[in-house]
């Protein structure tokens, strides 16, 4: 499993206008309707259910929400760069900015595991943060995601 098969290029965007962790979720919710095809509100619940079990940031700006959805066959991750950073109730009590989400089907198990722990490893590099806050184009955020991945399997 590899960064590139989980988030395709048109899976990466940059908000301005999410002011809540509320409409944070329903921006990916929005956004992975259009990457997977499921309705917005399927999806806004899944991750809201998946949140009250426990907040999903985990600190240094960071959010890993996540959600399994028992009508995916493969995992699909979504990135968006906040231009504000928001309260997430983060494990550091930090505001996020750089938030992965990932859908997984129902029963995925170990695949949904492996997908949470490549994106968290990732996203621990701060150098790869400060980058990824630097920049506002998605094509160069995905591009600085997909090749991070590359550069330290080097």
């Amino acid at each position: 499993m590899n960064l590139s098969s989980l988030l395709k290029p048109r899976a990466v965007k940059v908000l301005s206008d999410v002011t809540s962790k509320k409409r944070l979720m329903q921006a990916i919710a929005d956004q992975a309707h259009d990457l997977i095809g499921l309705p917005s509100s399927q999806i806004f619940d899944a991750l809201q259910e998946r949140e009250s079990l426990g907040p999903t940031g985990v600190g240094h700006g960071v959010a890993l929400p996540h959600a399994r959805l028992s009508e995916l066959t493969e995992v699909h991750g979504a990135f968006l760069r906040l231009e504000r950073p928001i309260d997430f109730d983060a494990a550091d009590r930090q505001p996020v900015d750089l938030v992965f989400a990932l859908f997984a089907p129902a029963d995925s198990g170990v695949d949904h595991l492996k997908a949470l722990a490549l994106v968290s490893r990732t996203l621990r590099d701060a150098a790869l943060c400060a980058k990824l806050r630097a920049n506002a184009d998605p094509g160069t955020l995905h591009t600085l995601l997909t090749d991070h991945e590359s550069t330290q399997a080097a």
